[in-house]
């Protein structure tokens, strides 16, 4: 029997239905590579493959979840180490390798040979069970939030089509707009109801402001004595997806209440809500995209991985021609740079900082971004010292 040599990689390009694995030794040279079923026998059967080639093996994927899963959680039951590549470093890699195809098994190449000869990728842990369920339900609110915003797309549709005069005057966002049209979609019925029983009828339903949603809409249905074709098909309509949003609006609303509750059960939750900018929702999507925090060094190791750092642009004598990092984990960025665009209206400070980048020449994405990058630096001393923000004393 051939002896376990003391270290070997496997890069894993993961498909929905079947993953190539690539093994390679120390030299690079290949051991193993094929495809494997994406199913449990088969991928516990590679496993036990790779466990007899070697004493330790360092597993690379280019997917941190999804169709990856089943072989994650695999790994993460026999205390494996894993690395993740985004697919932009894969990308940007293959073009250094021979061969111009794009298949699994060149990339799976790729994987695991990167993963030999870098030592800058991010290491997968495997989520504490609260933060998986707080991934999930996060996914299911990006799922309704989606649902909600087609259907208020299609609902401004179709009221446009018989009542446009209406529908300039309403925000369909707003649950007492979308009361109103669930109910009356035509300046024929809004008028014969009259702004009192209208506003009258608003109120009993808890709805805002319901005096001047009320006479907004007999404005509008005053602009317009026309009867446009099919109005009353357009009407039935209207007030089905009116009714769909209302829906959809109560279901986001009871899962946040369900995602405020794990998130406050967490004890970085203080602190990361008192930082400005940083509400339930951001605050649980940094949780779950930044995972193990031990496993980041220093507040540059947490920018990088959020794709915050700046990428140097030099050629020739052009030194000093940052441009913004393309790769990074997109869920991270994203908390950082909406909690940082949040943050322009709550804290002065992040305005003044903002203001200086604007009037130094930078884009407004450029200054978010930025912004985002100094607020990691305030994040991650904030958790490392288990404290709260604290605004800084004016200057006298």
């Amino acid at each position: 029997m051939k002896e376990a040599q003391p270290k070997i990689w496997a890069g894993i390009d993961a498909g929905k239905e079947v993953h190539w694995a690539h093994l390679s030794d120390a030299s690079g040279e290949k051991l193993l590579s094929r495809k494997v079923i994406n199913d449990e026998a088969n991928l516990a059967k590679l496993i036990d493959e790779a466990l007899s080639l070697a004493e330790e093996v360092v597993w690379a994927v280019d997917q941190p979840g999804g169709s990856a899963a089943l072989l994650l959680g695999l790994l993460w039951e026999r205390e494996q180490k894993i690395l993740y590549l985004p697919g932009l470093a894969v990308d940007r890699a293959r073009d250094g390798y021979r061969g111009e195809s794009k298949t699994d098994a060149r990339d799976a190449h790729i994987i695991a040979d990167q993963a030999r000869m870098r030592s800058d990728f991010g290491e997968l842990a495997p989520s504490e069970s609260d933060l998986a369920e707080l991934d999930l339900l996060l996914g299911r609110r990006r799922e309704l939030v989606t649902d909600q915003t087609r259907t208020i797309t299609r609902l401004r549709e179709k009221l446009l089509s018989s009542f446009p005069a209406l529908e300039r005057e309403l925000d369909l966002n707003n649950r007492g707009a979308l009361i109103l049209v669930s109910s009356y979609q035509t300046p024929a019925a809004i008028r014969k109801l009259g702004c009192k029983r209208l506003a009258a009828f608003l109120k009993n339903r808890g709805v805002k402001g319901a005096e001047g949603l009320a006479q907004k809409a007999l404005t509008a249905a005053k602009a317009q004595n026309v009867t446009l074709p099919a109005e009353g098909v357009a009407a039935a309509i209207v007030s089905e997806l009116a009714g769909e949003v209302l829906c959809l609006k109560e279901s986001i609303e009871a899962l946040d209440g369900e995602l405020r509750e794990r998130f406050f059960a967490r004890e970085e939750a203080q602190i990361l809500t008192s930082l400005p900018g940083m509400g339930v929702i951001l605050g649980a999507e940094f949780l779950v995209a930044a995972g193990d925090l031990t496993a980041f060094e220093s507040s540059d190791h947490l920018a990088a991985y959020a794709g915050l750092v700046p990428a140097a642009h030099d050629s020739g004598k052009r030194v000093g021609n940052d441009k913004r990092m393309r790769g990074g984990n997109k869920a991270l960025k994203y908390a950082f740079y909406q909690s940082a665009f949040a943050s322009l209206r709550s804290s002065p400070d992040s305005r003044v900082f903002y203001d200086r980048k604007r009037a130094e020449g930078k884009k407004h994405t450029q200054a978010l971004i930025a912004l985002a990058r100094r607020r990691v630096n305030v994040l991650w001393a904030m958790l490392r010292d288990g404290t709260t923000f604290q605004k800084a004393p004016s200057a006298t």
